[in-house]
């Protein structure tokens, strides 16, 4: 039977220069123990690139890269699969750029507190992932098993695909998690508003994480950030269809329970039900 209450904490991750891994690491872990120990949360989602301070770190005297940040994955691995076990949470460690032969991937990575790894590679590239660091979009769209059921890891500027979040419903999806980084008030505005409309158009809930801060690297130099927590616009949901959201651009925690329950009412009989309503025969939907 799948479980009732689960609670989520969502970071607004503030990105600043480092010295080296350890020193990221510490703040990480930080974050980590706020959502385990002062939230008891079941699963902490860490924003998109929230590794990106690790390319402030000078390489034989040169800035880092995004292949430099990429050589960091192993102790990522390690890091976020040691603090899964020990502190007994999932977490959504963000995305970490992963090499694998001459392509280079922004991925996102769940680590449970069994040992189990979930990866989710970004299927949709901004223009600066394209051209500035010359990133490859993954191919498949992956669901991962949680104590209340499916989820989907849909990474930034994925979430503003409707077609992708349908088909995570159509397979099952409750939860949309979004780990993202925005570097404008246009960017966050984007990420924001098209999450709302997915957790009304999939009756799901849609949780962000973002960064905040600044990075003395090019594409990475300023971050506009607003973790929330999202839900559809109905009873017995808030009548804004926010269940919990940080202060703009401070660095923080926010949590709150999802009730599977009531998201399951919802979606069998709302106000109204956007997904028993989809005219199929416009547009049809695999499932």
């Amino acid at each position: 039977m799948s479980q009732r209450y689960y609670r989520v904490a969502a970071v607004q991750f503030a990105l600043k220069p480092v010295a080296s891994f350890t020193e990221w690491a510490a703040q990480a872990e930080a974050y980590v123990c706020t959502a385990r120990r002062e939230f008891d949360a079941e699963c902490v989602v860490l924003p998109e690139y929230c590794t990106a301070s690790l390319m402030s770190i000078p390489v034989g005297g040169r800035p880092g890269t995004a292949q430099d940040a990429a050589a960091y994955a192993p102790r990522y691995v390690e890091l976020f699969k040691g603090l899964a076990a020990r502190e007994g949470l999932a977490i959504l460690a963000g995305t970490q750029l992963v090499a694998e032969g001459n392509k280079l991937y922004n991925t996102a990575h769940l680590f449970h507190p069994d040992g189990r790894i979930d990866t989710q590679r970004k299927l949709h590239l901004t223009p600066t992932e394209v051209r500035a660091w010359n990133l490859d979009a993954g191919d498949a769209l992956k669901l991962v098993e949680l104590p209340f059921g499916k989820a989907a890891l849909l990474t930034c500027y994925d979430i503003e695909f409707p077609e992708l979040a349908r088909q995570a419903r159509a397979r099952g999806a409750r939860v949309l998690f979004c780990p993202s980084c925005t570097d404008d008030r246009h960017g966050f505005h984007r990420v924001r508003y098209t999450a709302q409309a997915r957790a009304i158009e999939n009756q799901v809930y849609v949780i962000v994480s973002m960064t905040v801060g600044s990075l003395p690297i090019d594409n990475l130099r300023a971050h506009q950030g607003q973790a929330a927590i999202l839900t559809p616009c109905d009873y017995p949901f808030p009548t804004g269809g926010v269940l919990a959201q940080g202060e703009l651009n401070q660095d923080m925690v926010v949590a709150a329970d999802l009730d599977m329950e009531a998201i399951g009412r919802a979606q069998g009989g709302g106000s109204v039900r956007t997904w028993q309503d989809r005219r199929k025969d416009l547009y049809p939907l695999a499932e």
